[in-house]
C-alpha cells in the first residue's frame, strides 16, 4: 500500500502551481527545505521522479503532469467533503473563499463583508482578487468557493446566477461638462483611455464603442480604473466606468459624468460556483446579500446555467 499523506499532496499542488520551491514554500507558510524533503518522500513512496530540478526553476516530469491532474481532483473532493458536512448543519460556519475582479473588489468587498460578518459572524471570509480567466481556473479546480464576475464565463461545469445589471458612465475631463455626450460613433474617433489587456471590462467598453481591438497606443492603458480617471483629470482623453464605481473613483478627481443615450453600455453582475458544490444552497443565500450589499434588485432569469 502506498504510504502517501494529503499534506504531502497539498505541497505537491503548490510546487506544481508556482513552478517555484520558493514560493511553494510561501504559499504552503513552511520552510523550503521542510517542502523539499516532503517532495521527495512523496517520490520515494510513488517510485517516480515528479520535477526536474534546476538552479532557477521546477518543471514536472511528464509522470509529475499526469499526477498533478489527479492530485488537484483528490484535493478537490477532499475539499468538497469538508463542504459537504458544513452544509449539513443548520448555520454557515468555516471558511469561504470568494474571488472577485478588480472592477468590482474595491467598491462591493467592504460592503459585502460587512453584511455577511453580521448575518454569518462564524464564517472566515477569504478574498481573492485577479482577473475572470484566474479566477475561472481557480474555482475549477476548487481553490475558490465563488467568483464575483461579469457573466456570461460559459463554462460547463459551473452555475451561473445573475445578480443585477449595471450601467457604465462616460468620464470626461471637467472641461467638457456640459457638452453633447458623443455616440458609440463618435467615440471610435476619440481618444478612448482602457484598461490593460485581461480585464473584461476593456473588452466590454471596445464592444460598445464597435471596436474590434484597441488601436496601438503607447502608455494610454492602466491597470486600475484610478488610473484611468485620474489620466482622464490630466486631459489625456475619456474613459468609461462602471456605476457601482463614481462615488470612489471621481471625488478627487477634475472630470464630468455622462451618461450615454438608450441603449446604455452596461454589464451583467453575478456569482459563479461548481455546480458539484454542496454549499449550493448557502452559496445562493450569499448572492441574496451581495444584491443586498449593492443595493440592486435581483435580475430577473438569475440561475443561467440551471435551464432545462
Amino acid at each position: 500500500m502506498i504510504n502517501v499523506t494529503l499534506r504531502q499532496l497539498r505541497y505537491f499542488d503548490a510546487l506544481a502551481r508556482h513552478a517555484h520551491f520558493g514560493r511553494a514554500a510561501e504559499a504552503c507558510s513552511i520552510s523550503q527545505p521542510a517542502l523539499s524533503m516532503q517532495i521527495k518522500q512523496l517520490e520515494e513512496a510513488l517510485g517516480g521522479l515528479l520535477l526536474e530540478r534546476s538552479a532557477r526553476q521546477v518543471a514536472l516530469t511528464r509522470f509529475g503532469e499526469e499526477l498533478a491532474q489527479r492530485v488537484r481532483d483528490i484535493l478537490r473532493s477532499v475539499d468538497e467533503l469538508g463542504d459537504f458536512a458544513r452544509a449539513s448543519q443548520d448555520r454557515f460556519a468555516g471558511r469561504l473563499r470568494i474571488g472577485m475582479i478588480p472592477t468590482i473588489a474595491p467598491y462591493l468587498l467592504p460592503k459585502i463583508t460587512k453584511n455577511l460578518t453580521r448575518m454569518h459572524p462564524e464564517l472566515d471570509i477569504r478574498v481573492r482578487e485577479t482577473m475572470t480567466p484566474r479566477l475561472i481556473q481557480e474555482l475549477v479546480e476548487g481553490r475558490l468557493d465563488t467568483a464575483i464576475v461579469a457573466l456570461p464565463v460559459s463554462e460547463p461545469s459551473l452555475t451561473e446566477v445573475a445578480l443585477f445589471d449595471e450601467k457604465f458612465l462616460l468620464v470626461r475631463p471637467g472641461s467638457d461638462e456640459g457638452t453633447p455626450v458623443p455616440s458609440r460613433e463618435m467615440m471610435r474617433e476619440m481618444r478612448l483611455l482602457l484598461l490593460e489587456e485581461g480585464h473584461c471590462f476593456r473588452d466590454q467598453a471596445l464592444s460598445f464603442c464597435n471596436m474590434q481591438s484597441a488601436p496601438p497606443r503607447e502608455m494610454l492603458d492602466a491597470n486600475s480604473l484610478s488610473t484611468l480617471v485620474q489620466m482622464v483629470s490630466a486631459g489625456i482623453g475619456v474613459t468609461l466606468i462602471p456605476e457601482m464605481a463614481v462615488p470612489v473613483e471621481t471625488r478627487s478627481a477634475s472630470v464630468s459624468l455622462a451618461r450615454f443615450r438608450d441603449p446604455q453600455p452596461s454589464r451583467t453582475i453575478g456569482m459563479v460556483w461548481r455546480k458539484t458544490s454542496p454549499l449550493a444552497r448557502q452559496l445562493l443565500q450569499i448572492s441574496e446579500v451581495v444584491c443586498l450589499s449593492a443595493g440592486k434588485v435581483r435580475a430577473k432569469q438569475s440561475l443561467r446555467s440551471q435551464r432545462a
